[in-house]
């Protein structure tokens, strides 16, 4: 029996990915001409930008894992599972070095909030799912997680 709650959601992971990778171009002409005018901080480069381009880069392999057709409950939240655990791994990773990176710039509310605290949510939503899979799988729910089940299809 095919599930398909991703069907409808197709041109919105189109357009979401779309962005994505039109914002991470964008950000690569900014870098590109912010060092012609000489106004570039290394520093602030890989403190800021490269969290940015990284988690542009996450929306838009996600837009396309979505995309791909016939997924099964157990695909789906391995990779959005997968995808949030590393991410969750990369924003601890920012927060140790966003001291060491900065050197005197101290960082503001909005920096911790857009760079750790709404990343580190949506990552720890993602994983989040593959938590729910395992518990459903665990306890023999009728979600396609039991050892026996024939995975059902997202669509």
């Amino acid at each position: 029996m095919a599930l398909a709650p991703l069907a409808d959601w197709d041109n919105f992971y189109v357009i979401t990915g779309s962005s994505a990778g039109g914002l991470t171009g964008l950000t690569f002409v900014v870098i590109a001409l912010a060092a012609d005018a000489r106004r570039l901080n290394p520093v602030g480069l890989h403190t800021f930008v490269t969290p940015t381009i990284a988690h542009f880069g996450t929306v838009l392999g996600l837009a396309a894992f979505l995309c791909v057709p016939h997924h099964t409950l157990i695909s789906a939240a391995i990779g959005l599972g997968a995808a949030g655990l590393g991410g969750a791994i990369y924003v601890g990773w920012i927060v140790v070095n966003f001291h060491h990176n900065l050197g005197q710039y101290e960082p503001v509310r909005e920096d911790w909030i857009w760079n750790v605290i709404l990343p580190g949510v949506a990552y720890g939503a993602l994983a989040w799912d593959l938590a729910v899979w395992m518990t459903l799988r665990k306890q023999g729910g009728s979600e396609g997680g039991e050892a026996g089940a024939k995975p059902r299809e997202l669509d």
